[in-house]
């Protein structure tokens, strides 16, 4: 019989910390802050937890001789099961976005679910993958921006963009281990996006996002820098689970960055409380 705990472990609860702060970050970019944001990070939840249960569903083979430990080939969830719980999880988060946000928030909100899926079913084993998924994570800021001026979030989206980029394209390699010119690249780029993080308009408080965009560097670079050292499979896994679990540091910076220092530091918090969770349910 499936369990609550079968079904956290298919979607990758704990992953799902980090995603309320794309919301937030696009939300405060766009002068959009207010009562409907809790509700589109609700929806963003929902399109996330959606696309890790297509995600093992569309692996479930594969999953089979490199995983047999997860749900789908271990038994303990049915693909039915797996791909009707997506497919219910992307009607709730496009539905929630449409009823909150109106038709701005359906217009990013559609294109978002159908990245997703168009992720897990055609681009996840091609060149265009880290691409695609960093598509995800851009549209998903600009949704926090849908009630605001988008334009504004542009940046940021970029930013949460290139970053999954990196995680990604580490991702590929969890489990035949890279070689060290991979993680050169990546840790170039976190550097890259942590310094975009930390760069803030004239007139507002600079020293919270660069604290915050230098945290979420050293956490996550010193995990690639690792895979630099010894690019075995483990510790590409490792740095992978740092890029999930890491993001939202940057988010908060990203957020300090457009003005709401406070809540930025509130997005940040996620950072340590979603590597704890990470040691029980593994969010890659």
């Amino acid at each position: 019989m499936t369990t609550l705990g079968d079904l956290a472990e298919l979607v990758r609860a704990p992953a799902a910390l980090s995603v309320p702060g794309d919301v937030v970050a696009g939300a405060a970019a766009a002068g959009a802050l207010g009562p409907r944001t809790p509700a589109l990070a609700g929806a963003s939840v929902l399109l996330y937890w959606a696309g890790m249960a297509a995600n093992d569903w569309a692996d479930r083979r594969l999953d089979a001789e490199e995983r047999p430990e997860r749900p789908i080939p271990s038994g303990r969830v049915t693909p039915a099961a797996a791909v009707g719980l997506a497919a219910g999880l992307t009607a709730a988060g496009v539905g929630l976005a449409a009823v909150v946000g109106g038709r701005r928030a359906a217009a990013l909100a559609v294109p978002l679910a159908a990245t997703i899926w168009g992720y897990d079913l055609l681009a996840k084993n091609t060149a265009a993958g880290p691409a695609v998924m960093a598509a995800c994570r851009g549209l998903d800021v600009l949704l926090g921006a849908s009630g605001g001026r988008v334009t504004r979030a542009l940046p940021a989206a970029a930013t949460v963009a290139a970053h999954t980029w990196t995680v990604t394209a580490l991702s590929r390699r969890e489990v035949t281990g890279a070689d060290a010119t991979l993680p050169k690249w990546t840790l170039a780029g976190t550097a890259v996006v942590a310094a975009s993080a930390a760069v803030v308009a004239p007139r507002r408080m600079a020293a919270l996002p660069a604290v915050l965009a230098g945290w979420y560097a050293a956490r996550y670079g010193a995990a690639q820098a690792e895979v630099v050292r010894d690019p075995s499979a483990g510790r590409v896994r490792a740095a992978v689970g740092a890029g999930i679990t890491g993001l939202p540091a940057l988010q908060g910076a990203l957020t300090a960055r457009g003005g709401a220092g406070l809540l930025g530091l509130a997005v940040a918090a996620a950072a340590p409380l979603g590597r704890r969770l990470a040691r029980k349910v593994s969010p890659t």
